[in-house]
């Protein structure tokens, strides 16, 4: 029986056994198989993963574990502590598309809100979901640690809170997405983008008090729904306000932690 030692770093203890977390794993094995099979095979998926260290050089996912190996695994948020002359974090995109599954839906509706392309239906199945990711190169955003672990995901993210709130928050700061927003530039029913209508060609499709109290109106070039600045515009602009603001706070945090 051969014995690797596995010790995962930062958030990647959120996929471990509480009994194995923040510590050095012995983990032992009688087939061969490769450092991501075993790494996934322990609890963590691949996709949260940014380099990997075997016995002080850096390795890739084909890596075969060995017979007393000595294994440091680092997520993404440590890599300024990090020096990896190999990588296994995928290219970084240039553009930000988001797939979103089942269980995320309030965290979708908030994306497209802010402007960030966004698929989201609640009878996706998770075959669709990896292929969706892998087609159009969107970063899978999930619940189901078991779906990140598809082969077909290369893009992905384990979304830690069930806080709605928290949620958005967390996926803007793990994508580093607050200069990127966007607000009110897609439909948050379908994803669609908004465009500009005369409300002369709309007229008869509005409330009679809508009519009389709003003159700028947008609709979705999709499925045509009609957007105006009521009551829920003010609703959604607090919410808007409400994050951006969180980051502005995270900043002067940030600034003032090193001199302590």
């Amino acid at each position: 029986m051969a014995v690797a030692y596995f010790h995962f770093y930062a958030e990647l203890n959120d996929f471990l056994p509480r009994d194995k977390r923040q510590i050095k794993i012995i983990h032992k094995f009688s087939e061969r198989a490769s450092i991501k099979d075993t790494i996934e095979s322990l609890g963590v998926p691949h996709p949260e993963v940014d380099c990997i260290k075997v016995n002080d050089n850096y390795v890739d996912f084909s890596y075969i574990v060995r017979d007393g190996d000595d294994i440091n695994i680092y997520p993404i948020s440590v890599s300024s502590l990090t020096t990896p002359t190999v990588s296994v974090r995928p290219q970084s995109l240039s553009t930000i598309r988001f797939v979103v599954d089942i269980h995320l839906g309030k965290l979708a509706t908030s994306l497209r809100l802010l402007g960030f392309d966004t698929l989201y239906r609640n009878d996706y199945t998770d075959e669709e979901l990896a292929e969706i990711s892998h087609t159009q190169v969107r970063i899978l955003l999930t619940r189901d640690k078991g779906l990140l672990m598809r082969s077909l995901v290369t893009y992905g993210y384990y979304v830690r809170s069930t806080n709605p709130q928290q949620q958005i928050l967390e996926v803007l700061r793990r994508f580093d997405l607050f200069k990127l927003v966007s607000p009110f530039q897609r439909c948050l029913r379908c994803n669609g983008l908004l465009e500009t209508i005369e409300k002369e060609t709309i007229i008869d499709q509005l409330p009679e008090s809508v009519q009389l109290q709003n003159h700028e109106f947008h609709h979705c070039q999709e499925c045509k729904q009609i957007y105006w600045k009521g009551t829920h515009y003010e609703r959604l602009q607090q919410f808007i306000d409400g994050v951006l603001e969180s980051e502005k706070v995270s900043d002067r945090v940030l600034a003032v932690e090193p001199n302590k």
